[in-house]
């Protein structure tokens, strides 16, 4: 099921990976290609993190309904 948060989530994603792909292209080390992965691994994780924060949250809702 895609919701609004999985968009919105999917689109950060993806603008991530547009950075991080054209910061490779840029990069002029490989010390520079290794701290863009590591940037770009710890913005990944912070992203998926709020992601399924978001959903868990959503769950609780729908779970209140039933009771």
């Amino acid at each position: 099921m895609v919701t609004t948060n999985s968009k919105s989530y999917f689109r950060e994603v993806e603008k991530s990976h547009r950075n991080y792909t054209a910061a490779l292209k840029r990069a002029g080390s490989r010390q520079s290609v290794m701290n863009l992965y590591w940037r770009h691994k710890r913005q990944h994780e912070a992203l998926l993190k709020k992601h399924l924060r978001e959903e868990m949250a959503e769950i609780v809702q729908i779970k209140k309904k039933f009771k």
